[in-house]
């Protein structure tokens, strides 16, 4: 490593980085050290955030009523209901999508080398979430259907604004200008379904395209625990090329990289994280564009690490969820002579701010930042 290197990763955990071999050899990499702490600390973060969503809210659960609720569930029946069937799988939930969501947002900032590349500013979630509607207003659909027509979305999307960016070249801030004007169309053509489709469905998408964790179950949780253990290990994998691919594409074909292909398959890759947490958990703000770029500033590696993305995109939205329960609560009606709680319709659950208002309040803070920062370069 030479100087200019160590200077510019060193810090509080030097630059050094640990060799990292898997399968004899046959998978090998290097783990920073910085980026290993940041990825650890995010993820202990999300783990305490998740313990403490699970004791405090309307009906307050001590740690002894946890444990028992999620190993043996028994105890109250307001505790064992609270435990398992509302405040966990959303907890669960804000873990996977956000690491869905800061995986994609790397794997685009990186591709188009731009920090503003994320799928929620160039377009993609806003095709993902008009996949989504048209399967819900048109076809009833289940989860797994809404989930398919969001990555469905997506993809089209991705097609036409990759076709419109690459005329003379991929060129970060006009895949972003692209990508903003087609974000306003399909919000328009969004509005359109909406009022085409029944009053109380209209309800629920609206509140769903604000992006929300209120009201999610285990079906939700299961989808995205699947799409993760398939999509989360390719992306790892291909993580080498997308290293690559940052140097420009004339010296990763000349370092044995197929740049076409190798951009492709991260692209399709990050437009089916993306559309899983859109399906999941509507089209939420922020975290795919500022995740990445947390834990590149945070780690000061090279560049961005996919695995510290998505422990960080976990943490925010994570932070994001228990800001939205805790300091805006639903009322909630509890009657202690049959010891239940009146929670069951979905228009009380969607009293709850929101986790897309709090993620959409930061991420136009952070968004503000970038600019203020880039004033005067001529680099967006």
């Amino acid at each position: 490593m030479t100087t200019t290197e160590t200077r510019r990763e060193g810090g509080f955990l030097g630059g050094r980085a640990w060799p990292v071999r898997l399968w004899s050899g046959r998978i090998s990499f290097r783990a920073h050290r910085r980026t290993v702490f940041i990825s650890a600390a995010a993820l202990l973060l999300a783990g305490l955030l998740l313990l403490v969503s699970l004791c405090v809210g309307t009906y307050p659960v001590t740690l002894p009523e946890v444990a028992e609720a999620l190993f043996h569930g028994t105890g109250d029946r307001l505790a064992v209901h609270f435990v398992n069937q509302e405040r966990l799988p959303q907890a669960l939930l804000a873990i996977l999508a956000g690491a869905a969501l800061g995986t994609s947002g790397a794997i685009f900032q990186s591709v188009s080398r731009n920090p503003l590349a994320s799928p929620d500013v160039i377009g993609f979630s806003s095709g993902a979430a008009t996949g989504a509607i048209l399967v819900i207003v048109l076809f009833s659909g289940a989860a797994a259907a809404v989930a398919a027509g969001a990555v469905a979305g997506g993809l089209v999307v991705a097609l036409l604004v990759s076709v419109l960016a690459s005329r003379g070249g991929l060129h970060g801030i006009r895949l972003v200008l692209i990508g903003l004007g087609v974000t306003a169309m399909l919000g328009s053509v969004n509005s359109y379904l909406l009022t085409r489709s029944a009053l109380n469905d209209a309800q629920n998408a609206h509140v769903w395209l604000v992006g929300t964790l209120n009201g999610r179950d285990w079906s939700s949780v299961r989808i995205m625990a699947v799409a993760m253990a398939v999509l989360l290990p390719v992306a790892l994998l291909l993580g080498r090329r997308l290293r690559m691919l940052e140097l420009g594409d004339e010296l990763a074909t000349g370092l044995g990289v197929a740049v076409n292909g190798s951009r492709l398959a991260l692209t399709m890759v990050g437009i089916g994280l993306c559309g899983v947490a859109v399906a999941s958990a509507g089209p939420i703000p922020f975290v795919a564009l500022a995740a990445p770029q947390i834990a590149l500033l945070a780690g000061r590696a090279p560049g961005v690490s996919l695995m510290s993305a998505a422990t960080v995109g976990a943490a925010l939205l994570s932070a994001a969820h228990f800001v939205s329960s805790q300091f805006f609560p639903a009322l909630v009606w509890i009657d202690e002579r049959i010891g239940w709680v009146e929670v069951a319709g979905e228009s009380q659950r969607n009293n709850l701010l929101p986790v897309g208002v709090t993620t959409a309040v930061l991420g136009g803070m952070y968004l503000a930042w970038v600019l203020f920062r880039r004033r005067g370069t001529g680099v967006a």
